[in-house]
């Protein structure tokens, strides 16, 4: 059974970067469609980024559209979400999931996911 895992979350000043990485186990990434995703205490999960790694489309929420940056490395197995000019309001618990079926609209939902990664925190902080 494959696995995701996540790395690169820790504290960041507003204004500041972070890397994510979403790195695949047991199964390759090439024809899934693999979502980032956060969570803040007390708050639904938020779908931030989606891609279709059959054609490389990707898709943006409003609130991280021209700041955050999804981008994969198939030698690696690992899927990225560059997050720039963070904002105290981007500290949640993040998520990367992968779907083994559906289309770039239907990755927006959690519910079209079928393997998640156990999360990273990011802190936005001075």
């Amino acid at each position: 059974q494959g696995h995701l895992v996540e790395s690169g979350g820790g504290l960041a000043q507003p204004g500041g970067s972070l890397r994510l990485a979403c790195a695949a186990s047991g199964f390759t990434l090439d024809y899934y469609g693999i979502g980032w995703f956060r969570q803040a205490p007390g708050k639904e999960r938020e779908p931030l980024s989606c891609t279709s790694l059959r054609d490389s489309s990707t898709n943006y929420a409003d609130s991280v559209r021209g700041r955050f940056i999804i981008s994969r490395d198939n030698a690696k197995n690992t899927v990225y979400l560059q997050m720039n000019s963070l904002k105290p309001e981007d500290t949640a618990l993040y998520y990367c999931a992968a779907a083994s079926s559906g289309t770039l609209r239907s990755y927006s939902f959690p519910s079209s996911y079928n393997t998640w990664g156990q999360g990273t925190q990011v802190t936005v902080s001075s």
